[in-house]
């Protein structure tokens, strides 16, 4: 593999066509990018033409690295061809939710749990977008000030939802969301379980708890879809274990990798600014007591999906040389 490395990319929707891009921007060594997709086609993504190939075993044939941006779910291509990749010798990387809870699977966020890669069996799971967004700046507060409890409620975009909730914003189009959602808020964000949870809200809670390797974190999320392109928010509330000072926060916010913070108290992030940036963007951060209050922000197709999966990609590339 010493000229690079044959990678897969399987979905030609939003996250695939951010794949692509960011393999591209991040100098990804590949000598050979496969976009697989349904149907065989002509398609360009990322300014790049691309003849689309379809998804099935043999497509696995020599490729080092799978990223899998498709359909989750029993029909997905993660559930029906991951293992068929693998088997073939690539890594997958999927992008999806159907392995981040599968005690086997490693579930990563490089900035906070990386040394998890170190157990993969060829499958490894990208977080959820609001997930990532929330760990870069909680984790490293967590780990210098101990946790009890975590509040977070999130404004996210709608292109979370695919070129479907674009449409849904910018055309009208019906069916996507259970209410309008051009100048509104929707405070339901998947399906409501019997605890009366989101399934998008469990999956901040259980997946946080995996990757910080806390079984009994406590978070409470509230998940809210807006009228916005690009960029999902939130406002996180932390209980430490001790008391900490402004200046403490700061410092740890500051030195946080992943974290652009913004120092001055009226300066603050907003998914515009973080449109098309990697990091999570953090800013309104106030203290009192043991407790702990900030604003953070992040590009939802990037750093909560494509740049993370590629910055997966990039760690074990590295850890071989």
């Amino acid at each position: 593999m010493g000229d690079g490395y044959t990678v897969a990319v399987v979905g030609a929707g939003l996250v695939g066509e951010k794949l692509v891009s960011e393999l591209r921007r991040r100098n990804f060594p590949a000598r050979e990018i496969r976009v697989l997709a349904r149907t065989a086609r002509t398609a360009t993504l990322a300014g790049e033409e691309f003849e689309i190939g379809v998804a099935e075993p043999d497509a696995f044939e020599g490729v080092d690295f799978a990223f899998f941006a498709g359909t989750e779910g029993e029909k997905g291509a993660a559930v029906q061809l991951a293992r068929e990749a693998i088997d073939r010798g690539a890594i997958v990387i999927d992008n999806g939710s159907d392995f981040r809870l599968d005690p086997d699977v490693p579930l990563v966020v490089p900035e906070v749990n990386a040394d998890a890669l170190e157990n993969h069996n060829g499958l490894i799971a990208n977080a959820n977008c609001s997930t990532i967004t929330m760990l870069l700046p909680l984790a490293p507060l967590i780990r210098t000030f101990g946790v009890k409890r975590v509040i977070v409620s999130t404004y996210q975009a709608v292109s979370g939802s695919g070129r479907e909730g674009v449409e849904a914003l910018e055309d009208g189009r019906e069916g996507v969301y259970p209410r309008q959602i051009a100048g509104n808020a929707i405070p339901l964000i998947g399906s409501v379980g019997e605890d009366g949870y989101t399934t998008e809200e469990r999956k901040m809670r259980l997946e946080s708890r995996k990757i910080l390797d806390l079984p009994d974190l406590e978070v409470f999320p509230t998940a809210v879809r807006i009228p916005v392109h690009t960029g999902h928010s939130e406002s996180v509330y932390v209980e430490t274990e001790r008391e900490v000072s402004l200046d403490e926060v700061i410092e740890v916010l500051r030195s946080a990798p992943g974290v652009t913070f913004s120092g001055d108290a009226n300066d603050y992030p907003t998914p515009l600014e973080a449109a098309g940036e990697s990091n999570t963007y953090v800013g309104r951060v106030r203290v009192e007591g043991n407790s702990v209050q900030f604003w953070c922000v992040a590009d939802n197709l990037l750093k909560g999906a494509a740049t993370n999966a590629v910055q997966i990609a990039e760690s074990l590339v590295g850890a071989r040389v």
